[in-house]
């Protein structure tokens, strides 16, 4: 996909190509000394998902040298907000759990870690990449490692009832999150939503 739209970008005379990708499947597994993730973590890919994600990366850069097609590749955390399907990620799936008063089900033990960015900020880091950090990959998160256990402490309150389990999916990251520096320098943004106030518009 990556390399039509750069075909396309590059017959098309257009000057900026701005690709998102997402940061777990760029970055694969890390070990906890490594957290935050900063641009440039090399590690050896797990799935063939991780390495087409990894290729998509470097593609831009050969279209870039060749063909003048100047690129941002933004390294996305996990994107939430108003509107999501159940499946659409952990925090749509409690959100779902939540307004149908049961238990959700949580894969694995509960104690992976992620990088949960709102949908605004997000949108706002895309933006901005329209006409700066060219030539760059740009980390798009907050720093901030949250559990999924701790999640959902969040998002249900006390009185929650205990997520039910089941096995961890194959693959699954034990840890994520990224160092939002680069993006503070090359694109003047930072997060401005916490994950408290981001959640509390989904209720």
């Amino acid at each position: 996909m990556s390399v039509a739209i750069l075909e396309a970008a590059r017959l098309g005379g257009v000057e900026k190509v701005i690709t998102a990708l997402p940061s777990g499947l760029l970055y694969g597994e890390v070990a906890a000394r490594d957290l935050p993730i900063k641009e440039g973590h090399i590690n050896d890919p797990r799935t063939s998902e991780e390495v087409l994600a990894r290729a998509a990366a470097d593609i831009h850069s050969v279209y870039r040298e060749r063909h003048g097609v100047e690129f941002t590749v933004l390294a996305i955390g996990n994107v939430y907000g108003p509107r999501q399907r159940a499946a659409d990620g952990v925090v749509a799936s409690f959100v779902d759990a939540l307004a149908n008063g049961r238990a959700p089900i949580v894969h694995g033990n509960g104690k992976q870690t992620r990088d949960f960015i709102y949908i605004d900020d997000t949108v706002d880091a895309i933006a901005r990449a329209t006409d700066r950090a060219g030539g760059l990959v740009v980390n798009v998160g907050t720093g901030v490692a949250t559990s999924i256990s701790d999640l959902w402490s969040v998002m249900a309150g006390a009185a929650s009832p205990v997520p039910r389990t089941s096995a961890a999916r194959p693959n699954d990251l034990a840890r994520l999150s990224l160092s939002p520096v680069r993006a503070r320098i090359q694109l003047g943004w930072s997060p401005f939503t916490s994950l408290k106030d981001g959640l509390a518009t989904l209720r």
